[in-house]
């Protein structure tokens, strides 16, 4: 970036069409909590009507219109508030709040690169995120309803029209929306992919990454392999809808009417938006995962401990991430066979996410701990991802899955370990990084108050669904009113409730904490958490290119942290060593 560069910014091109990697990582922070604050929202409606089934409240006939008339939730508009609430939540939210967010912002300023591989591309990306999730949120809107046949969109449901109210033209821009989402995923993807590979600064060679890139240029990879099979299954389902072919239906009767189709299958769907529906499990968590690394070793004052092995869990984890989708497929009539193969790949994805766990737990061990409230999440991660990995134990294993398959057991498992220790991965990088986003800090205490109300509303929430999930209770039920075997699990639906509202509001907490800062929190020094990696070396006014003159060289990893020399005595009287600071006499790097 010359000299000529630094001409006035009008608004439009600093704020619009901007391909600053900051500020794009910023437009898909604040679209993600936008996003967020939908999902959330629309998953505390729809946990009204499961703890009072039967009870009316102006809050729905407020927001739902037609679909709450008299205060009470339909049926239609109860399947839809799921549906939409799991797309935005895994796709608009966790993917874009954390691949999009920290993937832009960290990647060029941890290896040393002035910006992105292509700002132009980037720049794209982006607004074909901020496109297909307008287009998401309006069809919330249509009069005919929004899609309603789950996040998973089974077909049939999803590719007749005439089969249910939502799965007309609600559907259709479901569709559209996700079409768009795959194209922006893949361009940020092979952004990332290239950047990381190609543009890192000089002596930063692949081992002296910081975990963070490691985790968002693999998480990139698995995006591209995984995506387009996803793209296949939706073009495959619009012919399917709009133009009368029959990849996915076969002898369908609709009211007594038999319909033409003949020699497809919903299994064929099943299989291909799987193989993109468990990748993206880890595409939302792997970020995380990789924030919490540098989180952790930062706050705990020590190197990570294991660095190659946790280099070598995340690919593992990606590697065994794409076979291991048949798993959620134990009970479509699958080969048997086939079935204890899925079993067996499943069980074995415990291993590398084993070695995860153990790994931040010994960083952690006997650390100097700063609590600050990225620390704080990023422990909460660390917990939710073992107790919600537990129970992922029993849901892999063929035999013991059909036991609670579709009941509330799977909602629990798979909030735990890809809703809340995702979500908190998000928090712990908001915190940690937003001195370098804004060139503030956030408010400490606001950080503690949000932090302890969402990891109790969390767990209140969904640890006793493990337990109403083993009790036999269906998931994606509208009201259990009709069973009475489910009578007594009425008071713990009560309770989840109780909590995910706390938990909603909670939420605002943050929002205050983050909108108050960003104008009037305390500035933030260079480097205030004292951390190793090269975005601390960047000064905190923004500007193109990320350093003035020259870009900083490496001389070592990034977790140098409390080391003491022969003596015991800590190198240079501080406990951390940046990684610009060449290998002194008689030092080893690790």
């Amino acid at each position: 970036m010359s000299e000529h560069h630094h001409h006035k910014e009008t608004f439009i091109t600093k704020y619009i069409f901007s391909q600053d990697h900051k500020m794009i990582a910023k437009q898909y922070l604040i679209t993600g909590m936008f996003m967020g604050v939908v999902g959330v929202f629309m998953s505390m409606l729809f946990r009204l009507q499961l703890a009072y089934p039967d009870q009316s409240f102006s809050i729905i006939e407020a927001f739902l219109g037609k679909g709450g008339e008299g205060g009470q939730m339909t049926p239609d508009m109860y399947m839809g508030l799921v549906t939409i609430h799991g797309t935005i939540m895994v796709f608009f939210v966790l993917t874009a709040g954390l691949s999009g967010t920290f993937s832009n912002l960290l990647i060029p300023l941890q290896i040393g690169a002035r910006d992105m591989a292509s700002g132009f591309l980037n720049m794209i990306s982006y607004w074909l995120f901020f496109l297909s999730s307008l287009i998401m949120f309006l069809s919330i809107f249509v009069h005919t309803g929004m899609a309603s046949a789950g996040w998973t969109i089974y077909p049939p449901l999803s590719a007749l029209p005439q089969a249910m109210a939502g799965s007309g033209l609600g559907m259709t821009l479901w569709l559209v929306s996700m079409a768009i989402f795959i194209a922006s995923s893949l361009m940020g993807s092979l952004n990332y992919i290239v950047t990381v590979l190609n543009l890192r600064t000089k002596g930063m060679k692949m081992t002296r990454l910081p975990l963070t890139i490691w985790a968002f240029l693999i998480t990139a990879i698995i995006g591209v392999i995984s995506f387009p099979v996803l793209l296949s299954a939706a073009l495959l389902l619009i012919f399917d809808r709009s133009f009368g072919t029959s990849f996915y239906l076969s002898d369908i009767f609709i009211q007594g009417e038999v319909l033409h189709y003949k020699g497809g299958s919903p299994i064929l769907f099943e299989h291909l938006f799987w193989f993109l529906g468990h990748p993206e499990v880890y595409i939302i968590l792997l970020p995380a995962l990789g924030i919490t690394s540098e989180v952790i070793s930062t706050n705990a004052r020590k190197p990570i401990f294991g660095y190659r092995a946790m280099i070598g869990s995340i690919m593992a984890i990606a590697f065994l991430s794409t076979i291991v989708w048949g798993h959620h497929m134990f009970v479509t009539g699958m080969n048997p066979f086939l079935g204890s193969v899925f079993t067996f790949t499943t069980l074995l994805i415990a291993i590398p996410s084993a070695v995860k766990a153990f790994n931040y737990i010994t960083t952690l061990w006997k650390g100097n701990l700063q609590l600050n409230p990225a620390m704080l999440f990023s422990i909460g991660m660390v917990s939710t991802f073992i107790t919600g990995g537990l129970t992922g134990l029993v849901l892999g294993d063929s035999a013991l899955d059909i036991n609670v398959h579709d009941t509330m057991f799977v909602v629990a498992h798979f909030h735990l370990v890809m809703g809340i220790s995702a979500l908190f991965g998000m928090f712990a990088g908001v915190y940690h990084w937003f001195p370098k986003m804004y060139g503030k800090m956030m408010n400490k205490d606001m950080g503690y108050l949000h932090f302890w109300i969402t990891a109790i509303s969390a767990y209140g929430v969904f640890f006793p669904m493990h337990f109403v999930g083993l009790a036999g209770l269906p998931r994606r039920y509208y009201s259990n009113s009709a069973f009475p075997m489910f009578e007594d699990l009425l008071h713990i639906n009560k309770v989840i409730t109780v909590f995910a509202l706390i938990g909603g509001i909670a939420q605002l907490i943050f929002l205050a904490n983050f909108f108050f800062s960003i104008g009037k929190g305390k500035k933030a020094s260079q480097n205030p958490w004292k951390g190793n990696t090269l975005e601390w070396t960047a000064p905190v006014e923004h500007m193109h290119g990320n350093w003035p003159g020259e870009i900083p060289e490496v001389h070592r990893w990034a977790y140098d942290y409390s080391k003491t020399d022969e003596n015991g005595d800590l190198w240079g009287g501080q406990d951390f060593t940046p990684q610009t600071l060449p290998i002194r006499e008689g030092e080893e790097e690790f």
